[in-house]
């Protein structure tokens, strides 16, 4: 009864492990001696004949500047019809260029809010020129922050928070 047991078990674990086996075969990646190869990405293409207009809005509820605010941009910047997107962190600013044809300001408060629960946007407007654009003032910021981005807070409990303690 013992033996019968045993077999029993060492069937179940044996079973239990080719079960839990991935059959994923492996990727191969070719090398080239002499240069470094990068991952390929779809680079965007922007209609010359396009109207662009410029953006700027405030946005609350970013706790830091390499996390909330670098998601929010990247998040923007891949939209398609997005010429440029730049957040700054310190004055809870967001310049948007973008093609009016396939963007609309309601449609960056969207993804802006997608982002993250706790972020909102205040003070949509269309401008001329952006505010940030004055080298004066990041020529400032610069020496400000010591040329450093801002990192995020001990308490924030942001997701893009706990990806930069974990590193």
């Amino acid at each position: 009864m013992k033996t019968l047991r045993n077999i029993f078990a060492i069937t179940m674990m044996f079973a239990f492990v080719m079960a839990c086996k991935n059959d994923a075969k492996p990727e191969v990646i070719p090398i080239t001696i002499g240069t470094v190869e990068t991952e390929t990405t779809e680079v965007k293409e922007l209609n010359l004949d396009a109207t662009y207009a410029k953006a700027e809005f405030t946005v609350e509820g970013m706790t830091c500047a390499i996390g909330c605010a670098a998601t929010i941009e990247k998040k923007i910047a891949k939209m398609e019809g997005v010429k440029s997107a730049k957040v700054d962190f310190d004055k809870k600013l967001a310049m948007v260029e973008y093609d009016v044809e396939k963007v609309n300001p309601d449609l960056l408060i969207e993804t802006v809010k997608k982002t993250g629960e706790t972020y909102s946007v205040k003070d949509m407007k269309t401008v001329e020129e952006f505010e940030a654009d004055d080298k004066k003032a990041d020529q400032t910021e610069a020496k400000e922050t010591g040329g450093k981005e801002t990192a995020c807070k001990a308490d924030c409990k942001m997701k893009c928070c706990a990806k930069e303690a974990q590193a």
